[in-house]
């Protein structure tokens, strides 16, 4: 899969892409993740690619053409036209399940807006797929670009040692994770789960199950509108009401 994160800021993004596991994954060629920088493509000799709003206001917006131009020549350079994505906190926010869908593409390309945002009129004509990370707003989208390319990198195959890194986890099957324990045994009074000692893979799954089951039911009950339960399941959730 290649990932084409198009910026203001492609070293700061880089500084992170090289790092940990998808810097691993990056330089064992399980994932190809390009920053791409928009600066590149004004034709202003300062390299200036905001301009002041039509009709007053505060801040600055980047301009139609810098944009455009960066995503047409990415189109040219890799023969395909990637899905583009804008972050903005005008998207529909991000889930697990959008994020298993993305990483069945084979090209997308993650546009980064920055000051008070940018041109309508490049969004109008390049369609893009408009995604939040959250209801809050950040100085620029290279964060939230970076969460994405993370998200979607991390479910490619052998990028994490094992699919079931990813599988039990929190929202990945609509269901928190359930508690993690390591040595020591105990720490100030506090022990590891006896079910976990015993070395019977049955039970440790069951009591992994309805941990989860709990901790979604205390803190996101929401979520398991979501989830596909079994008689079992529900049956345990009602005992807890």
């Amino acid at each position: 899969m290649r990932i084409d994160i198009l910026t203001l800021f492609p070293e700061m993004c880089n500084a992170y892409l090289s790092e940990s596991i998808i810097g691993r994954a990056r330089k064992a060629g399980k994932v190809e993740i390009e920053c791409v920088d928009i600066r590149d493509y004004t034709k202003d000799k300062h390299r200036r690619v905001d301009d002041t709003p039509y009709g007053g206001g505060m801040g600055m917006i980047m301009q139609v053409d810098p944009i455009y131009d960066c995503y047409n020549a990415l189109c040219e350079k890799t023969g395909t036209k990637p899905h583009l994505i804008y972050l903005t906190p005008q998207g529909k926010t991000l889930t697990q399940k959008r994020v298993r869908e993305l990483s069945e593409l084979d090209n997308i390309a993650l546009l980064c807006g920055h000051y008070e945002g940018i041109d309508e009129r490049v969004i109008e004509e390049l369609q893009p797929e408009e995604i939040s990370v959250g209801d809050y707003v950040l100085t620029g989208g290279e964060l939230p670009a970076l969460i994405l390319a993370d998200a979607v990198s991390r479910m490619l195959p052998d990028v994490l040692s094992n699919d079931e890194c990813f599988e039990e986890e929190s929202h990945y099957s609509s269901l928190l994770e359930y508690p993690q324990y390591t040595r020591p045994y105990e720490w100030k009074g506090r022990t590891v789960p006896d079910v976990l000692l015993t070395g019977h893979h049955a039970n440790v799954d069951k009591w992994r199950r309805q941990q989860s089951l709990k901790r979604t039911f205390e803190r996101r009950p929401d979520m398991l509108e979501k989830a596909e339960l079994t008689e079992e399941d529900r049956e345990y959730l009602s005992n807890l009401k």
